[in-house]
């Protein structure tokens, strides 16, 4: 299992502990969702945060 697997699932996991049901429960998976995923990838190497936020500037 990739680490941008298992931050997804943590993000995941992370939501329903901290709220169970709703529709803002839902909301807040799926960005914790996101936010697990893009750190796994960063730590995989499969995606350089940094240079995205920079842009295209250069």
């Amino acid at each position: 299992m990739s680490k941008s697997v298992v931050g997804l699932l943590t993000g995941f996991l992370l939501t329903i502990v901290i709220l169970l049901g709703g529709w803002t429960g839902l909301l807040l998976a799926l960005v914790l969702g996101v936010v697990g995923l893009a750190v796994g990838a960063q730590l995989d190497g499969a995606v350089d945060i940094p240079d995205l936020l920079r842009g295209r500037r250069g």
